[in-house]
């Protein structure tokens, strides 16, 4: 970690997922607090520690030695990216977004329909709609929207 107060991203460890899980569980309740309770804090860690750690990059923002947001992704998928209610608006979804963008050529992801403030937060960054679903096929039953991202000709 740094002693400045500048943000870090760095790849996180296998026992930093724990850290990485309560992120996502704070971000997710805050924003769409309809569908708080449906994991228990151990059922995210386990998800963080043992399922996306050993296939996905997973990294995280530090402030002030301080977890703000993490994202995971791998093979032009992100498969989470959460910053904490706290520092949201910060620009901090924004740099983690900008480490996939970095690395993949594309990226997909699904977010819920009715999460407006990240279906915005993609949308002002170049992603656009593929389809929308009723929700009859995820776990949360929430109808949900995929979204896709490729770099431009040209870009770097």
């Amino acid at each position: 970690m740094t002693s400045d107060l500048s943000p870090l991203i760095r790849a996180l460890t296998r026992d930093e997922a724990a850290l990485a899980a309560q992120v996502h569980r704070q971000a997710l309740d805050a924003r769409l607090p309809w569908l708080a309770g449906l994991h228990t804090p151990e059922e995210d860690r386990g998800f963080y520690r043992d399922h996306l750690h050993p296939r996905c990059r997973m990294a995280g923002l530090f402030e002030a030695e301080r977890l703000q947001g993490v994202i995971v992704f791998a093979d032009g998928w992100i498969e989470q990216l959460h910053v904490l209610p706290d520092a949201q608006g910060r620009g901090f979804g924004s740099a983690l977004l900008e480490l996939a963008q970095r690395q993949c050529d594309a990226l997909q992801l699904w977010t819920f329909q009715r999460n407006l403030p990240a279906r915005r937060f993609y949308e002002n960054r170049g992603f656009i709609v593929l389809r929308e679903t009723d929700g009859a096929e995820n776990e949360e039953r929430e109808p949900d929207v995929l979204y896709q991202w490729r770099r431009q000709s040209g870009a770097g």
